[in-house]
């Protein structure tokens, strides 16, 4: 296999998916980032259903201006974590999927740790 981008960033996907799996009693949190927008879904893996979603295009107006993408990226991280608990989920694994650890990827976590969930 060639060492492309796109190679290379479906095995980072590959090496962290090897080591996290959601199931019923601790679903995924699995975090999809873009330039623009930022994602967050509850999966159970077993099942192969999303129990719970959001991301910032579900976020008014009014709660997006005048705001960073990092703050965005928090009150997407609490969306999803009431949408969650709602379902009767407190606690989670969670999926960078081929992102660092490390700004809006935190952000979320840090979100839906502050509305509730346990990772």
């Amino acid at each position: 296999m060639s060492l492309n981008s796109s190679n290379a960033r479906a095995r980072r996907v590959a090496r962290v998916r090897a080591k996290v799996s959601g199931t019923n009693e601790r679903p995924r949190l699995a975090v999809a980032r873009t330039l623009a927008h930022i994602y967050a879904q509850v999966i159970d893996d077993r099942a192969g259903k999303t129990l719970a979603a959001a991301s910032d295009v579900d976020l008014s107006d009014a709660d997006r201006k005048g705001k960073t993408k990092a703050e965005i990226s928090t009150l997407v991280g609490k969306l999803v974590a009431e949408r969650a608990k709602a379902k009767g989920i407190s606690a989670v694994v969670f999926d960078r999927r081929d992102k660092r650890y490390h700004g809006r990827v935190k952000a979320v976590a840090d979100g839906a740790r502050e509305a509730g969930l346990t990772f």
